[in-house]
């Protein structure tokens, strides 16, 4: 099996062409992105390719069975007729898959709203299309948490609008071993499936910082309101509407899901605590 993986010079694309590449042989395995002088090297063949042009995909495309679609990280207005040009390029290069990487979440009224939406739409775009496919719903990453820590620790807390809101966590290594599953086993074809972990509250999020990486961290809650503005002025009208938008949706409890990760792997997600466990090791 050949197969493709877009975006592959990001976090999530490499960690998934790091597992195809285990499962695969190296030589099965091919990566697109904008920038191939970025990447760092993988070994595999990598093609320059933009998702504002089908152009870079169909040449990326030949040969391949499968193709492995990561959400790009444009504006959601933008990111619908991107996600087209891929699929429109594995139609006519001969694909026969594509395993989306998409995002948890039904449509609702946060800030965060736009991103779910495009993607569900990209979901309806792959189930038209005629192709073999298979979904995957990503939780939220805990490592941007963990990455953050120093400024959190000068900090003294971790400050959003969660509340007491649960959020169902996962890790890039676990996406990438779910994501080779739905790859190699079509028995998981026309599926979608929530890939997440264990839920907790903001306030476990920072026992966990607490007891395994030694911090001496609190919670604290904002309103909705007040963290918007936050994020706004600190990290820009869109990328700050995206973060405060995600923990509303965690206040509002809509990130507690039942997961999916154990039927697409065969054992359970790792619990927060073995995740802590292993940055502490």
């Amino acid at each position: 099996m050949k197969i493709a993986i877009t975006a592959v010079s990001g976090q999530l694309g490499t960690a998934i062409a790091k597992r195809t590449i285990d499962e695969f042989g190296i030589e099965n395995i091919v990566g697109t992105t904008r920038r191939p002088e970025k990447l760092k090297s993988l070994g595999i063949k990598v093609f320059k390719a933009d998702y504002d042009s089908e152009e870079g995909f169909l040449q990326a495309f030949q040969g391949i069975d499968s193709v492995l679609l990561i959400s790009g990280m444009g504006d959601p207005n933008k990111r619908i007729e991107q996600h087209r040009n891929v699929i429109n390029a594995a139609k006519e290069a001969g694909v026969r898959k594509i395993v989306y990487s998409s995002i948890i979440g039904n449509p609702g009224s946060s800030t965060f709203d736009a991103i779910v939406n495009s993607n569900r739409q990209t979901e309806k775009d792959i189930i038209d299309s005629g192709l073999n496919y298979a979904i995957g719903r990503n939780g939220l990453y805990i490592e941007p948490d963990i990455e953050y820590l120093d400024n959190y620790i000068k900090e003294g807390k971790v400050t959003n609008c969660a509340d007491e809101g649960k959020c169902s966590y996962t890790t890039r290594y676990e996406l990438a071993i779910a994501y080779t599953h739905l790859l190699k086993d079509d028995s998981l074809n026309e599926t979608i499936n929530n890939l997440v972990g264990e839920a907790i509250t903001q306030t476990e999020l920072v026992g966990y910082f607490n007891k395994y990486l030694k911090t001496n961290l609190v919670y604290e809650s904002m309103t909705p309101a007040d963290y918007l503005i936050w994020q706004q002025k600190h990290n820009g009208e869109f990328l700050g509407s995206v973060i405060a938008g995600i923990y509303q949706k965690i206040r509002n409890g809509e990130f507690v899901l039942k997961s999916d990760f154990e039927k697409i792997v065969g054992r359970k997600h790792k619990t927060i605590a073995e995740i802590f466990n292993n940055y502490k090791n």
